[in-house]
C-alpha cells in the first residue's frame, strides 16, 4: 500500500505548478533584487510580482505586504512589532488560549518584559466569544492577536465581529492565517484585521518563506536590522526563489480557492462519517458547521493517541495527546475546550489536501479500523 498522508496542517508538498515557477530562480535567474544591473532588476521584478499576487489573494494593495522566513516570524514581527511602536500608548495585549505557540509564547516572553496579557478562554468548540474581547479591552489594551483558523480542531474564529470591536475601541488586530489561507476565503478587509500572518508551507509553498500583511497607518518596530529591504521593514536579501514558489502558491488559491474548498470537504466529510460508522465511543472536536474544510479531529474514547498511531500503518496523521507512563499531556487546545480526558488522550488530528483521494479514505479508514480494535 502506498502511503497515505493524512497530516496536511502540519505541511503541504509543493504544488508541481510552484515548483516550476521556482526552477529559473535556482538554475539561470539568480541576480541580487538589490541590483542595478539586468540580472538584478529582473530579480527585483520577480519579488515585486509575488508581491502583487499576495496582494491579490488578500485584497490588499501590494505595499501593504512583506516577506519573511514564515508564520512564525510574522507573528513575532507583528506583535513585538506593535509593542515596540505603542509603548507610549500602552502594554495591554488580548490572544487566546487556543492559538499556536508562534504566539503563545511569544506573549509570554513579552509577560517577562513588563507586557499585561488576557488569555481568553474559549467554548467547547474552542471558539472565542467576542464580547469577551470587548470586557477585556482598557485603555491600556493595544493589540487583540486571534488566529483565523485552529490547526488542531479547525474552527474558524469570528474575526469579522471582534475586528468591529476593535475598530470602535482603536486597538489593532492582528490574526495568524497559517491554517486558513488556501482552505477558506481570507480578505483584509471582510476580516477587518490590521495584521495578517501567512506560512508558505501550509500552502504547497516551500518551507522558510512567508509573509505579513501590515495595513497602511500601521507602525512596527523592526524586527530586523541591517539595509532597507522589504520597503524598509525586514534587512535582509530576499529570498527570491521561494518569494516566486509564495507568489505562485497564492495566485493558485485565488483562482481556484473553491475547488480546493469542495475537493477538501468532500474528503474530510467522508472520512469522518466513516469513523463514526465503524465507532460508537468517538467524539469530533471543533464547531461542526464554522469549522476548516480539511480537517477532523476525533478523540477515541479509552485509547491512547500515540499507540494508535503506533499501530497505524501507512496512514500519516498527528495526535492529540501523549501519554506517558505516569501522565497524559494533552494538547492547550483541547484542554481549553474542556474535552474529557477520556476522550483528549486518544485524539487524532487528520487534515486531508488537494491531492487526497476517495480511494486513499477509505483505505485509510480500513486501517484505522484496524489498528483501533487491534
Amino acid at each position: 500500500m502506498d502511503p497515505i498522508y493524512l497530516d496536511y496542517n502540519a505541511t503541504t508538498p509543493i504544488d508541481p505548478q510552484v515548483a516550476e515557477a521556482m526552477l529559473p530562480y535556482i538554475h539561470q535567474r539568480y541576480g541580487n533584487p538589490s541590483s542595478s544591473h539586468l540580472p538584478g532588476v529582473a530579480a527585483k521584478e520577480a519579488v515585486e510580482n509575488a508581491r502583487s499576487q499576495l496582494a491579490d489573494m488578500l485584497g490588499s494593495k501590494a505595499e501593504e505586504v512583506i516577506f519573511t522566513s514564515g508564520g512564525t516570524e510574522s507573528n513575532n514581527h507583528a506583535i513585538k512589532g506593535v509593542v515596540g511602536a505603542y509603548r507610549d500608548k500602552g502594554n495591554h495585549i488580548i490572544t487566546s488560549a487556543v492559538e499556536h505557540p508562534a504566539v503563545l509564547e511569544v506573549c509570554r516572553y513579552l509577560e517577562g518584559q513588563g507586557c499585561g496579557v488576557t488569555y481568553l478562554p474559549v467554548d467547547e468548540f474552542g471558539m472565542v466569544d467576542p464580547q469577551h474581547v470587548a470586557t477585556a479591552i482598557t485603555p491600556k489594551t493595544i493589540l487583540v492577536t486571534i488566529m483565523h483558523a485552529n490547526n488542531e480542531v479547525g474552527t474558524i474564529e469570528p474575526l469579522e465581529e471582534i475586528s468591529r470591536i476593535t475598530r470602535e475601541r482603536g486597538v489593532l488586530l492582528h490574526a495568524d492565517c497559517a491554517q486558513s489561507v488556501g482552505k477558506i476565503p481570507v480578505r483584509v478587509d471582510e476580516l477587518g484585521v490590521d495584521l495578517l500572518s501567512i506560512a508558505g508551507h501550509k500552502v504547497y509553498a516551500p518551507k522558510g518563506i512567508g509573509a505579513l500583511y501590515i495595513r497602511t497607518g500601521v507602525r512596527l518596530e523592526k524586527l530586523m536590522h541591517g539595509a532597507s529591504h522589504e520597503m524598509g521593514w525586514r534587512a535582509g536579501t530576499e529570498n527570491v526563489i521561494e518569494i516566486v514558489g509564495l507568489g505562485r502558491a497564492c495566485e493558485l488559491v485565488k483562482n481556484n480557492l473553491v475547488d480546493y474548498h469542495r475537493h477538501m470537504q468532500t474528503m474530510r466529510d467522508r472520512l469522518e462519517a466513516g469513523i463514526g460508522e465503524r465507532f460508537e465511543r468517538i467524539r469530533f472536536n471543533g464547531h461542526p458547521k464554522k469549522r476548516l474544510p480539511n480537517t477532523l479531529s476525533a478523540s477515541f474514547r479509552g485509547m491512547e493517541a500515540n499507540v494508535i498511531l503506533e499501530k497505524l500503518e501507512g496512514v500519516y496523521a498527528s495526535a492529540g495527546a501523549a501519554c506517558h507512563s505516569d501522565h497524559v499531556e494533552v494538547s492547550s487546545v483541547l484542554e481549553a475546550m474542556k474535552v474529557p480526558l477520556e476522550y483528549a488522550m486518544g485524539t487524532l488530528r487528520f487534515s486531508v489536501g488537494r491531492y487526497t483521494t476517495e480511494q486513499e479514505i477509505d483505505q485509510a479508514l480500513l486501517e484505522i479500523t484496524r489498528a483501533v480494535r487491534q
